[in-house]
C-alpha cells in the first residue's frame, strides 16, 4: 500500500525522544487535573496538531486550571480573556494608540498575541467579537487595521462555554464551531478522585509547583514532526468514508465539511506521535472521530426531539464503516 509521505522517515531515537517529552507533559497535566486522562490526551493531541479546543462544561471542573497548567508546562506566554457582552474586537486583537507628542501611532498588541490563549465563556460575547477569533484560530494570524500580523508560535486556543446556561449568551454559529479541532468534556470527577483533589490542594495548589518540561521551540519542532507521520491511503479512505457518512445519515441535516476530514487526519497523526509511532492506525481515527466530528454536524429537528446526541451518531457511523486491514 502507498503511503502519504514515503520519503519522510522518523528514526527510532527521534520517536523515543518525542514520546518521552510528551509523556512528561502528560504527567505534568495529570498532576494538576486528576482523574481525566482522556481529556489530557485529547488536549495534547490538539496542541500537537496545531488545532484549537472548545471545552463545553459546567463551572468549576478545572478548565482554566488545565489551560494554565499547559502554558506552565511548555514555558509559554499565557493570556486569559474573560468574554463579556461589552467586549470589543480591539480588546482581543489590540489597536493603534495615538501619540500627541509627534502625531504618530503605535500599535499595542492585545492579549491574543500569546502562545496559549484561554477564551473564557466565549459565548457571552457578541457575534462580532466572537468573529475576531476566526482568522487567528484558522491561520495563526490576525488582520488589524488592514495589516496582517502573525501570531507567536506555537499558538493554541482553549475556549470554554457553559452548556447549561443560556441567559445572556450568544450561541456559537456553525462556521465558528467548525474552526475548533475538537470539543472536550471534562465532567465531574469520581468520588475517590475528588477526595484526592481535596487533599492535593490542602496546603498549596498543584499549579504552584508545576515546572516546564519543554520550551516553545521544542514544542514547535514536535508539531513539525507530526507532519512526518505516515498515513496509508487505506486509512485516508477510512477517514473520508466516515466523514462522508455524516453527510448522508438521515438524522443529520448538515454533515461535516472537508475541514473535518483535514482535522481528523492531522489529529490522527498527532495521536500516533504521542504514542511513539511514525504511522497512523485505524484505532487512532476511531478514538478521535467523535470529539472532532461531533460538533461539526447539525441534527434534524426529529433527531433533536428524540434525544439523539451528535457524538452517538458519529460513534454509530464509525461502527458501520469497514476497518482497513
Amino acid at each position: 500500500m502507498s503511503q502519504d509521505n514515503p520519503k519522510t522517515v522518523l528514526d527510532e531515537a527521534t520517536l523515543a525522544k518525542a514520546h518521552g517529552t510528551l509523556a512528561s507533559l502528560k504527567a505534568n497535566l495529570e498532576h494538576v487535573i486528576q482523574g481525566k486522562p482522556d481529556a489530557v490526551n485529547l488536549l495534547i493531541v490538539a496542541l500537537l496538531a496545531e488545532g484549537s479546543v472548545l471545552m463545553e462544561d459546567v463551572p468549576g471542573v478545572g478548565k482554566t486550571t488545565l489551560a494554565k497548567a499547559l502554558a506552565g508546562s511548555i514555558d509559554a506566554d499565557f493570556s486569559r480573556i474573560q468574554f463579556t457582552p461589552d467586549l470589543l474586537p480591539a480588546d482581543i486583537l489590540g489597536a493603534s494608540i495615538y501619540n500627541p507628542a509627534d502625531g504618530s501611532f503605535t500599535f499595542r498588541p492585545g492579549p491574543i498575541f500569546c502562545n496559549v490563549l484561554l477564551a473564557d465563556e466565549i459565548n457571552r460575547a457578541s457575534p462580532r467579537t466572537q468573529s475576531a477569533m476566526l482568522e487567528a484560530m484558522a491561520e495563526s494570524q490576525t488582520t488589524i487595521e488592514g495589516e496582517c500580523r502573525p501570531l507567536p508560535a506555537p499558538f493554541f486556543v482553549i475556549a470554554t462555554e457553559n452548556p447549561v446556561e443560556f441567559h445572556g449568551t450568544y450561541p456559537l454559529p456553525e462556521a465558528q464551531l467548525d474552526r475548533f479541532m475538537m470539543v472536550i468534556d471534562l465532567g465531574y470527577p469520581d468520588p475517590d478522585t475528588e477526595v484526592d483533589i481535596l487533599h492535593a490542594q490542602a496546603s498549596e495548589h498543584p499549579l504552584d509547583s508545576i515546572s516546564p518540561v519543554l520550551d516553545r521551540e521544542r514544542m514547535v519542532k514536535l508539531q513539525q514532526l507530526v507532519r512526518k507521520v505516515r498515513v496509508e491511503r487505506s486509512v485516508s479512505h477510512y477517514i473520508v468514508n466516515i466523514v462522508g457518512l455524516t453527510r448522508n445519515d438521515p438524522r443529520v441535516k448538515l454533515g461535516a465539511s472537508p475541514r473535518g476530514s483535514l482535522m481528523l487526519f492531522a489529529a490522527a497523526r498527532a495521536a500516533a506521535l504521542s504514542e511513539g509511532r511514525d504511522f497512523v492506525l485505524p484505532d487512532d481515527v476511531q478514538a478521535l472521530a467523535a470529539p472532532i466530528l461531533g460538533h461539526r454536524i447539525v441534527l434534524t429537528p426529529k433527531a433533536k426531539y428524540e434525544g439523539v446526541t451528535k457524538r452517538r451518531i458519529v460513534e454509530h457511523i464509525v461502527e458501520q464503516v469497514p476497518v482497513p486491514t
